[in-house]
């Protein structure tokens, strides 16, 4: 297992609370967002530093500013 950094584990909950929100499994979330799952899945456990990119990537399919998931 991957070790956590506490700043992308806590961007990682913001992410996963928001789409389960919505209902979206995180195939439908990554489909949505043009992402594998699976890195999907390491951003919200925390395993992942996504880049600024996929950041936007993530609020815009999410409908949140950037900065609300940080």
């Amino acid at each position: 297992m991957k070790k956590q950094d506490k700043a992308c584990a806590a961007f990682g909950r913001r992410v996963r609370s928001l789409r389960e929100s919505k209902g979206w499994s995180q195939e439908d979330f990554a489909d949505r967002i043009g992402i594998h799952r699976t890195y999907i899945g390491g951003i919200e456990r925390g395993e992942r530093n996504p880049t600024l990119t996929t950041i936007h990537k993530i609020a815009r399919a999410l409908g949140v500013k950037p900065a609300e998931l940080l």
